[in-house]
Order: structure tokens, then sequence, then C-alpha cells
């Protein structure tokens, strides 16, 4: 049986369940508290399943305060978009105002990876499109998604991170266990 296209675009733009890990990063202000505050809020985008440790690493882009770093693995029955848009409104929220590209932020949210087929939107991509290139995401990439694979060639970012290296990514003491 076939579709009609409207119907088509109807499953389409319904719910699923995405297994997304999100990075989070900070460079203004009480870093740790802010991290920890978008933490707290993604719960209430989707069920928690990991945080990484924490990370302190050097910025891209002009010269700023160092960053801290971290990733949460959340389990969201939204569409892409939806999970998009929360990110945002905890963004938005916490007082992030866009003003230079790779500039210094109270907080920044990006989903990094998705288990299962790479998402190209005019509004996202996933996984992220510098993740390869990125120590600072990579590191609690890992710590949340282990088994994380580039869905584009298979290629495991655990491997990635070891051709990469850690580049100035210093893992925060004692956070492993936990940074809230």
């Amino acid at each position: 049986m076939r579709l009609a296209p409207a119907a088509l675009g109807a499953l389409r733009s319904l719910p699923m369940a995405l297994d997304a890990v999100v990075g989070l990063g900070s460079n203004l202000g009480d870093s740790r508290a802010m991290l920890c505050e978008a933490a707290r809020r993604l719960g209430a985008v989707g069920e928690i399943q990991a945080h990484s440790a924490l990370y302190e690493s050097e910025p891209v882009g002009p010269p700023q305060p160092n960053f801290r770093n971290a990733a949460v693995r959340v389990l969201a029955e939204l569409a892409h978009d939806a999970l998009l848009d929360a990110l945002l409104d905890i963004e938005r929220a916490l007082g992030r105002v866009r003003r230079e590209r790779w500039g210094p932020r109270l907080i920044d949210l990006d989903v990094l990876w998705l288990a299962g087929p790479a998402f190209v939107s005019d509004r996202l991509v996933v996984p992220h499109p510098e993740l390869r290139n990125r120590a600072f995401a990579l590191c609690p990439l890992l710590d949340v998604a282990p088994e994380a694979t580039d869905p584009h060639d298979g290629v495991r970012y655990a491997d990635v991170l070891a051709e990469l290296g850690h580049q100035g990514v210093v893992e925060l003491p004692g956070t492993r266990s936990s940074w809230c």
C-alpha cells in the first residue's frame, strides 16, 4: 500500500524517540552553574541517560576566556526541529544573546550526535558538521556514547579522537561522577 503525499508528510512530522547527545559549553559567568542549570532543564525535554565529565578547553575564535564543556545524552519523544527549538529556548531562558560567531557565551547547546542515521534540514545538521575536528566536543560525547560512530562512513569517534589528540582539552578532576 502506498501512502498519499499528504499522509506521508504527516507521518514525517510525528515525534519520534531521539537518542541524542547534546553538547553544552559556557565561558562567561559561573560556567559550572550555567552548565548544571542547562542540564537540569534538559531533563524537562527528555529522559537524561548520562552526563559526561566536565572539561576545560581553549576557545575557538576571538580571544576570550577558556570554555567549560560537557555532554548530556537524552532520550526525547520529539521531532528533530522540536529538539532544536527546545535547546534554543533553554539558551534564551538562561540569557544567551547571539552577538559574535564563535564569541564568548553564557551557554551554548548543540546537538552533537544522534543514534541512527544522519539528519539534515535547513535548520539542523547532525552529526554536528565540525564534530570530527573538535576534541572539546568529542571527549564529552564519548563519555556518554562510547559506541558513537559517524553515520556517514561508520568511523568510530573514539578513533577520530585518538588521531586528533586532546588538543588542550582537560578533564576537570572530580567531575566524572557529578558536576551539578
